[in-house]
């Protein structure tokens, strides 16, 4: 059993760590399908990538329930340090969930079951992290919306296959829905509600 000393630790510097990281997700945030870099990256417990390990570091605290996907809550190491270093809670029931947790998109649930928000709250939706295997090559996509001159164009590895095709949920839900941003290693892309998301096929 890992104890608390044992942990990895977190931010070497939290402060100047956590503005960085924060500036790498909202400028992804900002220009959606642009491929952003968290430089000061944490040591992370196993099936948690750098980046979501920067990301959680930076965004959850003990005002922000946590859902995790089935292997990331199996996992004692995980649950202790999301606890130790964030002091977020841990919640069973994903629709009341202000983050989700993906360490594998092939764990990913219907997003019908995170909280969606309101008509007068918009934000109070869950963002899903999803960690994928690659931002820089893979099937080729081309966005569109908000923040977007035109059409970007995205190259990513990810799971599930069809995650954009279930994104378009959003669509009907306007103001409401689901935000996700994807992680590969240092890597982060955005894709909020407002961002359109076609398939071109893989390269």
């Amino acid at each position: 059993m890992t104890t608390i000393a044992e942990l990895p630790p977190g931010f070497a510097d939290k402060v100047l760590s956590a503005q960085s990281t924060f500036r790498s997700v909202m400028d992804a945030m900002a220009r959606p399908g642009s491929v952003q870099r968290i430089v000061p990256m944490a040591d992370a417990p196993e099936t948690m990538m750098r980046g979501t390990a920067a990301i959680a570091l930076t965004l959850f605290d003990h005002d922000t329930p946590l859902w995790l996907d089935a292997r990331m809550s199996e996992s004692s190491d995980m649950v202790k340090w999301l606890k130790f270093h964030t002091g977020a809670p841990i919640v069973r029931d994903s629709s009341v969930a202000s983050f989700a947790l993906i360490s594998d998109g092939a764990l990913l649930p219907a997003l019908e079951r995170f909280a969606l928000g309101t008509s007068e709250y918009p934000d109070r939706s869950t963002t899903v992290i999803v960690q994928v295997e690659s931002l820089d090559t893979g099937h080729s996509f081309e966005l569109r919306g908000p923040g977007i001159d035109g059409v970007a164009t995205l190259q990513a590895a990810i799971k599930p296959a069809d995650l954009f095709e279930r994104l378009r949920v959003n669509e009907a839900l306007f103001p409401r829905g689901i935000d996700v941003v994807l992680v590969a290693d240092d890597a982060v892309v955005a894709i909020p509600r407002t961002t359109r998301v076609v398939n071109k096929g893989s390269k």
